[in-house]
């Protein structure tokens, strides 16, 4: 075995202990959004949530065993947005932690369970080991401004996508671009889809770059393209691959199923 295959066995592993950790993305059971309930009763759920301005205003009595911060919930509780891991978010309902999120001035409250029949049915993801020719040297090539574009999700809703660039790199003889998105640390992420999807992999995969250099240059490695949250969980608002992110040739590496 490689240094390069052992390292990515490594990181298939951690990957695995990952999406089935307790309140990974195989735990997450709904989406709610508020404007969809104009009663402010969520289903499966106690109290009453609405969007007010910048916030979600919850309110309930200790009956309803919802606590914030770790305490019962015994009135009116303003909350903004989750930010760190769904663990630490405010909102708890005995093992299950409700995350408060916006996307374009909607807000919504998702329902992360341990005990969900997803992560309890969960055999593992189907990858294929790794493969040098799959690891390609690739150049961004920013945009000289932002640009969004509108793409649908996967919860049926149509969403804004910023990408940042293009990521230009060889395959099977043939120079190839995704669109990509630049992430807060610099490392590039891109939705796209391959001959595979829909047949022996997910119909569409993401792919993670490491940042790159002064002169653009960085890795495109497909042996740790990844599937989407919406893999795992109907819940999720994954985005489609945006125009000129379905690759015209099969690509099979990486993640591909659920087993």
């Amino acid at each position: 075995m490689t240094d390069a295959s052992a390292r990515w066995k490594q990181w298939h592993e951690d990957r695995t202990e990952a999406v089935s950790a307790p309140y990974g993305p195989l735990a997450l059971t709904g989406t709610h959004w508020l404007h969809d309930r104009p009663d402010g009763r969520l289903a499966d759920l106690p109290g009453t949530w609405r969007a007010d301005g910048d916030a979600v205003v919850l309110e309930a009595g200790e009956a309803d065993g919802l606590t914030v911060d770790g305490r019962p919930v015994t009135g009116r509780v303003r909350l903004g947005a989750d930010s760190g891991p769904v663990a630490d978010a405010r909102v708890a309902l005995g093992e299950r932690r409700l995350v408060v999120l916006v996307r374009e001035g909607e807000w919504a409250v998702r329902v992360y369970d341990p005990s969900s029949p997803a992560r309890r049915a969960f055999r593992g993801i189907s990858a294929t080991p790794y493969d040098a020719r799959w690891s390609v040297p690739a150049r961004f090539t920013p945009y000289p401004d932002s640009r969004t574009v509108r793409v649908p999700n996967a919860d049926g809703r149509t969403r804004g996508l910023a990408l940042a660039g293009e990521l230009a790199f060889p395959l099977e003889g043939r120079e190839h671009t995704l669109r990509v998105a630049e992430q807060p640390d610099g490392r590039l992420w891109a939705v796209f889809a391959d001959a595979t999807g829909g047949k022996s992999s997910f119909r569409f995969r993401f792919l993670y770059a490491d940042a790159p250099d002064e002169e653009g240059r960085t890795t495109a490695d497909f042996n740790r393209a990844v599937l989407p949250p919406c893999a795992f969980a109907e819940h999720f608002l994954c985005p489609f691959p945006p125009p000129g992110n379905t690759l015209d040739l099969a690509i099979p590496a990486g993640e591909r199923t659920l087993r």
